[in-house]
Formats: structure tokens, C-alpha cells, sequence
């Protein structure tokens, strides 16, 4: 047996498919028996009031029979069940003959005082009150005492209920007052078999939780707006009545005042539910359960403090601590947890077998101090905290000699193959390959014979689209197998989406589906990737292990772009320096000899690699690689960076503009029947759609803007990697550092998060000294005010690289490695950067090499604007 469960006392389950809330369980002396022995009151969203009186059963005995007091269906759901005295018995006392001093005998009577003070039962339905007596009578046989209940008075109530609370409003003595809040916020007072009145909340929209305070005479609750509100019971005693709402009439009655809020804090967060305490007479505190916070405030709203929840509460009780000054709290939560809380720090922790809704501390069979809780489908279970002591001992542990110089050396081995494994796999680590399920894919080298294009927005032309099929092949059994094909926008499948119930052994499955170019800019690869996620089942687990595995492929260029004829007055150009001959473009590229347009910079350039790759394999030739010797077109990139940088703070006003127009517009529209007769209100939603038109516009250019700057920063990896002559593994670095978002949101976007991974890259492999690595990052990422500190961290980067730096994941950097420099290539000294400007680090790098000159006239779609020649 754990410590930290909690000890089952007595339990039992509620019925069939019932629902319960926390308004639902009561602990009471119920029968008015006058032994201080509680009663478990519990009501159900079925109509089912049920009375418990719970006796301690023996390990794996359930609830008895006898336990069961009373079962009745009252057929409306019961939303709240309450004990309190809120009924009066009138005696009347017919007195033929009798002396005076007779009477003031009888009015001494404990009988006459007890029966003004009993407790009654009060049950909350969604349109009624119902007030009942529960009694016993003994039995003449062997059953016992027979429990029933009586209906004292009811109230048909003319708006649906929510949640009610009671006490002595206005300072009555020996009685309890009624007040039901209605779902659109009225507060319904009942003076037992009397309705007294009704007042409806300053700005309500919908109910939260109500609790009487008795010190202060007041009603406290949590608002739409999220803050705690406190209302004197005078001031909406005093207050006008809820059927005369109209200003007008109440301009002719000329009576009443307005209902004034006593105080109000703003918790930020919506309530789940109000308990106030008070202990002594001096003082009380309110506690408001939040959804990620629970509050104790001072009678006049004052924080007297609060505490951040780990876990996401369901319900919570305070109580009386054994301390002085400090409150016990109990706090269930969604995790089957019941917490202890003295004040602000955790005392205890204990595990429930199911989520409480409503907790309540009681006296059971003289028991003090008994936990009962309460889940939504029905479990009831009186618990305590602690244990039983556990007889088992752990077995001796036979022990030898250390020899601390064996263990020295195998110590010393072990980390020279952890040395060596990681030299050997790289940064990366190696996974172990599957063969339950193998993804191939295949490319029609040509177009469709009739296009599959759908309303795109290309112009009038018709677009092409080729198509793509994925086979899959599985060694065992599989099921519930799910194909996901992605590629880039404004690329567009015709399906996507692939679902297989199950897949027999050695089996072959073939899907097809076609691509074309939805859009009017570039993807910024054409690169696709096919996932399937599958499960395997096994005989411990037949409904499988969840696994996944994936394919991709490329897409041919001509799907996108269309060549054009020579221009020697291009916009943007680019050399490919190569240790080769070069290669005809026709041989590299015979889809294009009859088609004329114009192509993107990034996509041709690095097709133009991997064909030359793919052309030089087929030779057999295997030192076949590229070089580039141009300067660094970082002046075009950083333009790029600026302009989806400024849609995105365009993007941020037009949003806060838009929600405070709507704010606006929302205020309008709830007095619009009342005050409002000119045409303000259309003049506010036109405003409001126009906004939003403005902002969806907005964010169809940003998406534009970064599909840009993707294609431009994969030109760029191109370039470093080309120029530094980087490894695969150090370009896959740069590629997690220069893309880490497949799409950039207002929350976070590709400026914030490139620009960490660049800080760290110079913070850690290539960093001056050990002072810099020592150097913390911010762990928060937020938008930036400019782009200049980004800029300035990609230029360093360059600068390090240039003078021999070397990229690395881990921290044991190896010592920079001699790199030849390209020639009129002149460093940048790290001291200057933070005073020279961007325009000024990017020089012009020429060679006498072999090669190939890829340029073209300066289209729209090109994701650079522009590349110094």
C-alpha cells in the first residue's frame, strides 16, 4: 500500500450512466438526530436524491444494503443540494382554561425552540425550489428505522437556474435566507416560503459560482470578465427591482437606485468555484478556485495570497488548519490527485481512484476528518490519509570488495567507444532502420495527358500536373495504416490523405495522386515527403504499437518554371565553379529544349548540382564536386528579411486594430434594441470587415513573403556550403539553424527563432573563448524590435566560417581547420561589426576556375530580389 493513496473507508458507485457536479454532494445532519453524526446527501443530473449514512467495511467489502437511507426520483435533475434551517414551524397553541404560568411553562419547552431551528433539505431543480424534511421512524420488525421526506414548500422559479447559496442575509437570526442565480445573471432571494426579489447583475453574460459571506453581509462572484465581484445584500435589497429594467419607466416610477458593485479584482481566468471561512470573529477569507490558480482575498478584495496550480483543478475545500494563523485547503485535480495545502505550500499529496468534482470533510461513525469525493460518473468514496505499515523487508544485498582500479580502466574504455561512436555517426544519431513496412515513390517523368488542375490562379494557361504513386510493402501484418503526402505551397495534391483498415502480410498496396502549382510565386523546393503512420500489433499489445515511416521524392523542375532565352543583361546571376568540364544544359536538362519563360534562381541552381552529380556518377566519376567563388549575395537576402519582417508588425497592428474594433462592435450590439437608432452600427461592421479583409490580405503576403525567404535562405546554405566547402552534416546544421519553421505565426516567427540558433551557434562552436560559451541565452523568444541584430549575427557567422571555424553539435569543438581563402576575399574583423554596416561586409569573390554561369532577367516570383553580379 502506497503513502500517497489514499485509504479507501467505505465506496460505492451511484446508479447507471448518472452525472454529477460539484453542487451535487452534501454533508449533513440531515435527520436532525442531534448526535453530530453526518449524512451523505448526494443528488444526480437523473433526478435521483440518494441519503448515505456510511459504516467502515472490511478490506474488498463493498457498501451494504442498511448503509442506504433513502432513494427517491424527484424526474428534474437536480442541480444543488443544500442543508440548512429554512423552515419554520408555527406552533399554535390552543389554550382552553389554562393558567398563565401553564404557558410560560410550555414556551420553555426544548421542543418549541428545536422545532424553529431544524435543519431542512433544500433541492435546486432548473425551474424550481423544492424544501423538504427528512425523518426516521423505528420499525416494528427487523428492518430498522424507516427513512422518508416531506415537501415543506416549493418555489416555481420563472428563469433557469444555475447555482444557489444561503445564509442569514440582512443579519436574521435563527433562520436561513435563499439565493438562486438565474442563467442570465439575476439573483432570485427567497425568504423561506416567500420570494422576496430579484435583481439582476451590472453587465452579466454568463453565471459563475456564488457564496454568501456572513461577516460582511455580502455575495461574492466570479463575472464574464473574470473578476470577482462583491455586491452588499442592502444595496440590492435597496436596489431597483429586476421587472423594471427600462430607463424610461424607471424615469416615471422615479424609485429605486442602481445596483453598485461594492469592490472587484480581476484574476484573469474564469473561476470554477467560491468558499468563504471564517474561523474567528475578527476576519474571513474568500478562496476562489481558478483554472490554473487558486486565490485567498481579505473581506475587502485585498490578495491575501495566491498559488499557481501544477495541475489543472476539478474541485476544492478549504478547512480549518491546526496552526495558527494558516488555512487548510484540499484541492483535487485532473490527475486523480488530491492535494494538501497550508496557505501557499503543498503538505501532502494523495492519489484517488477517479477525478473528484466535489470534495466536502466530515464526521462519519465518529470519525472525524473523513475525505468524501465525488467523480462526474458516479463514484462516492470516504477516504482517509496514511496507511497500513507494511510487513515486507527488502532482501540483503550480498556485497563484495570495490577494486576501485578495474573500475578506473573500464571507465576509461567506455568512454573511448562513446568517443568513437560519435566520431564515426556524425552529429546525427543513427536509428535503426525498419523493415515492417517499406515506402517507395515513383515520378512520372511526364505530364499528364489531362491536367488535374483545379481553379488555380496562374493566369488563363492551362497548368500542367504529373503524377506521383506510393507503394507500400509490409513484411507483417499491420492495421490501421494512415498515408500523409505533403509538399510545398503553392504546390497541391489532388488527395493527401489515404486511410487503410489493415494490411495482410507480404502485401502490396499503390496509391496515385497528381501535383500541379497552385499560385502565382515558387514553392521554395520541390522536394515531397510521403508518411505513413501504422500499428503493429503483438501478442501483449493486439491493439498494436504505434509506428511510423516515411519517403520522399522529388518533383521535376519543368512543373514549375519554364526556361528563357539569353540575356546578358540579367538581373541576378550566379557561378557554379566545377573540377570538371562543363556539361551541356541541353544533356542535363532535355524536358526544357522547347519551351521558353523564365525560372528561379534557387530551384535551377540546385538542380543544375544534382543533375551535374547525377551526370558525373553515370561517368563513374567520383571526385566530381562544385565550388563557388562569387561574392555573397547578403545584402539581396537581408532585404528579403526586411520585407516579411515589416509584414509581420503590420500584420500585429491590423490585428490589435481589428480586435478593438470588435470590442467596439460587440458593446454596440448588446444596447443596439435599447439605445442605439442611427446608422452607427452598420458604419461599425463595415469598419470591422474591412479590417478583416485587411488582415487576411496581410497575411496572404506574409505567406508569400516567407515562402521567398525559404527559397532564398536554402540559396544561401547553398552558397556557404559551396564556398566553405562544408560536410553534409555541417550543412544539415545550417539548415536547422536557417529553417527551423515550416510556417512562421505571430507567436512565434523565423526572425526570433533564427536568430537564437545563430546566437548559440556563435556561443558554442563558434565561439572566440571559453568566456563566450559561458555567455546564457535568453530562454524566452519574443518579436524583435528590428531585423538589425539578426543581420549583424548572419554576417558574423559568414565572417567565422570564413576564418576557419567549424560547425559541430558538440560542445568539445575540434580546432578551427585551415581553410583556403578565396581570392580578394578580405575578413572582417568581429570588433567592426557592431560598427559597420551590413552593406559593407559582403565582398566580391572572383576566381580563374572552370564555370557555369546560371542567371536570369530579374523575375517576380524570384525569391531574391536582386544578386549583386
Amino acid at each position: 500500500m502506497s503513502l500517497f493513496k489514499a485509504r479507501d473507508w467505505w465506496s460505492t458507485v451511484l446508479g447507471e450512466k448518472e452525472e454529477f457536479d460539484q453542487g451535487c454532494l452534501c454533508l449533513a445532519d440531515v435527520d436532525n438526530t442531534g448526535n453530530g453524526q453526518d449524512k451523505v446527501i448526494v443528488g444526480s443530473f437523473m433526478g435521483y436524491l440518494r441519503i448515505f449514512n456510511p459504516h467502515p467495511v472490511k478490506t474488498g467489502d463493498g457498501a451494504q444494503a442498511e448503509d442506504l437511507l433513502l432513494e427517491v426520483h424527484l424526474r428534474d435533475p437536480i442541480l444543488q443540494v443544500e442543508v440548512g434551517k429554512f423552515s419554520r414551524f408555527k406552533i399554535i397553541l390552543s389554550f382552553f382554561g389554562l393558567h398563565l404560568k401553564l404557558v410560560f411553562k410550555l414556551l420553555k419547552l426544548s421542543l418549541f425552540f428545536r422545532g424553529t431551528e431544524m435543519l431542512h433539505l433544500a433541492v435546486l431543480h432548473s425551474r424550481k425550489l423544492c424544501v423538504y424534511s427528512v425523518s426516521g421512524s423505528l420499525g416494528n420488525v427487523e428492518h430498522g428505522t424507516q427513512y422518508q421526506i416531506k415537501l415543506m414548500y416549493e418555489h416555481n422559479l420563472q428563469r433557469t437556474a444555475c447555482n444557489m447559496t444561503y445564509g442569514s442575509f440582512g443579519g436574521v437570526k435563527g433562520r436561513d435566507l435563499i439565493c438562486i442565480q438565474s442563467m442570465d445573471g439575476m439573483l432570485m432571494v427567497f425568504e423561506q416560503e416567500s420570494y422576496a426579489f430579484g435583481r439582476f447583475l451590472p453587465g452579466s453574460l454568463l453565471p459563475g459560482p456564488l457564496a454568501y459571506s456572513s461577516r460582511t453581509d455580502s455575495f461574492i462572484t466570479v463575472s464574464s470578465c473574470r473578476q470577482v465581484e462583491s455586491y452588499k445584500y442592502q444595496v440590492l435589497a435597496f436596489a431597483t427591482d429586476a421587472d423594471k429594467r427600462q430607463e424610461t419607466e424607471q424615469q416615471k416610477l422615479g424609485s429605486g437606485k442602481r445596483l453598485v458593485v461594492d469592490w472587484t479584482l480581476n484574476i484573469g481566468e474564469q473561476a470554477l468555484d467560491i468558499c468563504i471561512v471564517s474561523f474567528n470573529q475578527s476576519a474571513s477569507s474568500i478562496f476562489v478556485l481558478g483554472e490554473r490558480n487558486f486565490f485567498c482575498l481579505k473581506d475587502n478584495g485585498q490578495i491575501r495570497f495566491m498559488k499557481k496550480l501544477d495541475c489543472s483543478p476539478s474541485c476544492f475545500l478549504p478547512y480549518c488548519s491546526v496552526s495558527e494563523g494558516t488555512i487548510n485547503t484540499l484541492i483535487g485535480n485532473h490527475n486523480n490527485m488530491l492535494h494538501v495545502y497550508q496557505d501557499v505550500t503543498l503538505k501532502w499529496a494523495t492519489q484517488l481512484p477517479h477525478i473528484p468534482v466535489a470534495v466536502r470533510v466530515g464526521c462519519l461513525h465518529d470519525l472525524k476528518g473523513v475525505i468524501v469525493t465525488l467523480s462526474d460518473d458516479g463514484h462516492l468514496q470516504c477516504s482517509y490519509l496514511g496507511t497500513d505499515p507494511s510487513l515486507f523487508q527488502a532482501p540483503k544485498v550480498e556485497s563484495r570488495e570495490l577494486n576501485y582500479d578495474e573500475l578506473d580502466i573500464e571507465l576509461k574504455e567506455l568512454q573511448k567507444i562513446i568517443k568513437d561512436v560519435n566520431k564515426s555517426q556524425g552529429v546525427w544519431p543513427m536509428t535503426e532502420r525498419e523493415d515492417d513496412l517499406k515506402v517507395s515513390a515513383m515520378v512520372s517523368p511526364n505530364f499528364d495527358s489531362v491536367s488535374q488542375s483545379t481553379d488555380v490562379e496562374v493566369g488563363a494557361d492551362l497548368v500542367p500536373s504529373v503524377t506521383v504513386k506510393v507503394t507500400l510493402q509490409n513484411r507483417v501484418a499491420l492495421q490501421k495504416i494512415r498515408l500523409s503526402v505533403y509538399v510545398q505551397p503553392p504546390l497541391v495534391l489532388t488527395c493527401d490523405q489515404f486511410t487503410f483498415e489493415l494490411m495482410a502480410p507480404e502485401m502490396t498496396r499503390t496509391v496515385g495522386f497528381s501535383v500541379y502549382l497552385k499560385g502565382s510565386y515558387l514553392p521554395p523546393e520541390l522536394e515531397g515527403n510521403a508518411v505513413v503512420s501504422y500499428s503493429r500489433p503483438t501478442d501483449r499489445n493486439p491493439e498494436g504499437i504505434p509506428r511510423v515511416s516515411q519517403c520522399k521524392f522529388r518533383l521535376p523542375l519543368k512543373l514549375i518554371c519554364l526556361p528563357g532565352q539569353p540575356s546578358k543583361t540579367a538581373s541576378h546571376k550566379l557561378t557554379i565553379d566545377t573540377n570538371k568540364s562543363p556539361v551541356s544544359l541541353l544533356s542535363l536538362f532535355p524536358g526544357f529544349a522547347n519551351h521558353h519563360g523564365i525560372i528561379d534562381l534557387w530551384l535551377i541552381t540546385n538542380e543544375l548540382i544534382i543533375r551535374l552529380q547525377e551526370y558525373f556518377e553515370k561517368q563513374g566519376i567520383k571526385d566530381f564536386a562544385c565550388s563557388f567563388s562569387g561574392s555573397m549575395p547578403l545584402q539581396e537576402y537581408f532585404e528579403l528579411i526586411d520585407h516579411h519582417f515589416e509584414l509581420r508588425i503590420n500584420g500585429e497592428k491590423l490585428e490589435e486594430l481589428l480586435s478593438e474594433r470588435a470590442v467596439q462592435f460587440r458593446a454596440i450590439q448588446r444596447r443596439l434594441l435599447t439605445r442605439f437608432k442611427d446608422k452607427t452600427p452598420q458604419v461599425s461592421i463595415i469598419t470591422v470587415i474591412s479590417l478583416a479583409d485587411a488582415v487576411e490580405e496581410n497575411q496572404d503576403n506574409l505567406f508569400q513573403s516567407f515562402t521567398r525567404l525559404k527559397s532564398a535562405t536554402h540559396l544561401v546554405i547553398l552558397l556557404i556550403g559551396l564556398w566553405q566547402k562544408l560536410s553534409a552534416d555541417q550543412i544539415a546544421i545550417l539548415e536547422a539553424a536557417f529553417l527551423p519553421l515550416q510556417q512562421d505565426t505571430q507567436e512565434l516567427g523565423w526572425e526570433e527563432t533564427v536568430d537564437a540558433a545563430i546566437s548559440h551557434l556563435l556561443k558554442t562552436c563558434l565561439s572566440k573563448s571559453s568566456k563566450e560559451q559561458a555567455l546564457n541565452l535568453s530562454s524566452q523568444l519574443s518579436i524583435p524590435k528590428d531585423t538589425s541584430r539578426l543581420k549583424k549575427h548572419i554576417t558574423l557567422l559568414c565572417d567565422r566560417l570564413a576564418k576557419g571555424g567549424r560547425l559541430c553539435l558538440s560542445t568539445d569543438a575540434a580546432a578551427p581547420q585551415t581553410m583556403v581563402m578565396p581570392g580578394g576575399c578580405a575578413t572582417i574583423p568581429e570588433s567592426d561589426l557592431e560598427e559597420r554596416s551590413v552593406e559593407q561586409d559582403s565582398t566580391e569573390l572572383f576566381t580563374n576556375h572552370k564555370h557555369l554561369i546560371v542567371e536570369t532577367p530579374m523575375p517576380e516570383v524570384s525569391p531574391l530580389q536582386g544578386v549583386s553580379e
